[in-house]
């Protein structure tokens, strides 16, 4: 497996795992599915901040990726990241999004960043148990932050200082 930048003939790959989430979860509480031009200028944003955008690769499939990006806007949040972590059902449990989050504390560390905010569902109680596990410790509860499938979601707010 090689963690590296997200280019162009990724996106199909991406839209593929991401999707999903985002129509039959409440992983995510968007309900608006990606686009390869919106993520292709997503990409392009958070690259031209300094940010990066990695996925995994094993056998020519992407298997997953990570992308962070300003916690809050205002130079006062200039140090403070959040993240987003996605794999596809075949790379969970094998140590890939362990190293996608690796790579991408790795790349905010060295532009500045003190520290990573992970934003999680609390419907999701095995993304927060994984950022349990890397080391992320949580900060907070937001009761009734997002509404998805007719209902309320609670999210769970972990933080890393790098």
């Amino acid at each position: 497996m090689i963690i590296r930048p997200a280019e162009d003939r990724d996106m199909a790959a991406i839209l593929g795992f991401w999707n999903p989430l985002i129509r039959e979860t409440t992983v995510t509480f968007s309900s608006e599915e990606k686009t390869a031009g919106g993520l292709a200028l997503m990409i392009a944003q958070r690259r031209a901040a300094g940010r990066e955008f990695l996925v995994a690769e094993e056998d020519g499939a992407v298997l997953g990726l990570a992308s962070y990006d300003q916690f809050r806007s205002g130079n006062g949040y200039a140090h403070c990241m959040e993240h987003t972590v996605i794999l596809s059902p075949a790379a969970r449990g094998r140590g890939i999004g362990r190293a996608l989050m690796a790579a991408i504390e790795d790349h905010a560390r060295a532009g500045g960043a003190h520290g990573m905010i992970a934003a999680v569902s609390a419907e999701n109680p095995a993304g927060i148990a994984f950022h349990r596990a890397i080391g992320y410790r949580q900060v907070g509860l937001v009761p009734q932050a997002g509404r998805k499938f007719g209902r309320w979601l609670d999210l769970v707010l972990l933080q890393k200082i790098l």
